[in-house]
């Protein structure tokens, strides 16, 4: 049996006019926030090919007079972009369409300091809890930090998209001068230290990572899936602003299966 092609068959929309359509629908839906409606209609251009893989997408500027937005609606725009690992955006070098890959467990590529943007934007961090807390004595020689000093604790859980158990525990002790980004932590996803930088006006000059063998406590095997006293790693960030002062320090713990770590060295002649 022959089945006759439509007419609207007959002429398929191409890849651009598509994704206008999908832009424009992502616009008429008001129940969206606007970075979401951002969000959509990008996302829908790059699924079509109007921006193909290694292609940059406009600027932040060039973006929030198309949008009609402001800059930090657009940083959120790109934000969702990146966690669901369309995007790969750098400061100085654009925001440029990376290809889709699957994975199963958290493998981190550094260079620079920006490169710490890309951490975790394909994982979703769910938080389990935020509060003020005093560092004791135990705390201190985990994290670096003063013994009696108060900082923000948030703890939580990253989890791939297609997983059922966590890619690992991470911990955030935020200064308590910035302690005020917890108050929209809940709403917010990927990097935690570019939201106080913009918050704050400050601006992260050195990280300091220390990566140590560690075991698996009792509580945290059973949050992870994975038995008591396995072997795991655990992976220390100390954030510094200009002044010297710790803008944050994140400990983020990973059963040994579930990370790897891989760094690139480039030689650059003078």
């Amino acid at each position: 049996m022959i089945k006759k092609r439509s007419k609207s068959d007959a002429k398929p929309r191409n890849a651009p006019e598509q994704a206008g359509l999908l832009a424009a629908k992502a616009n008429e839906d008001s129940k969206q926030p606007l970075y979401m409606q951002a969000a959509l209609a990008l996302k829908a251009e790059i699924v079509n090919g109007v921006y193909p893989v290694g292609s940059l997408i406009p600027t932040e500027d060039e973006l929030c007079k198309r949008f009609s937005v402001s800059r930090y609606t657009v940083r959120e725009a790109l934000r969702v972009l990146r966690e669901e690992g369309l995007v790969s955006s750098r400061r100085g070098a654009g925001t440029i369409v990376v290809p889709s890959r699957s994975r199963d467990t958290d493998i981190h590529q550094v260079m620079s300091i920006n490169d710490l943007l890309a951490f975790g934007t394909d994982t979703h961090y769910a938080i389990d809890s935020i509060k003020m807390i005093v560092i004791d004595a135990k705390l201190a020689k985990r994290t670096g930090l003063p013994v009696g000093e108060e900082w923000l604790q948030v703890l939580g859980y990253r989890r791939t998209e297609n997983a059922d158990e966590p890619v690992g525990q991470s911990e955030y002790y935020i200064n308590r001068a910035f302690a005020a980004v917890g108050r929209i932590l809940l709403r917010h996803q990927g990097p935690i230290f570019p939201l106080i930088e913009d918050m704050f006006g400050q601006s992260v000059v050195e990280v300091h990572q220390q990566i140590s063998a560690t075991l698996i406590s009792k509580s945290l095997a059973a949050q992870l899936d994975v038995k008591e006293d396995s072997a795991a790693l655990e992976i220390r960030r100390t954030y510094k602003v200009s002044d010297g002062r710790i803008l944050q320090v994140t400990i983020n713990t990973h059963p040994a299966s579930r990370y790897r770590h891989s760094m690139t060295l480039q030689r650059f002649r003078s």
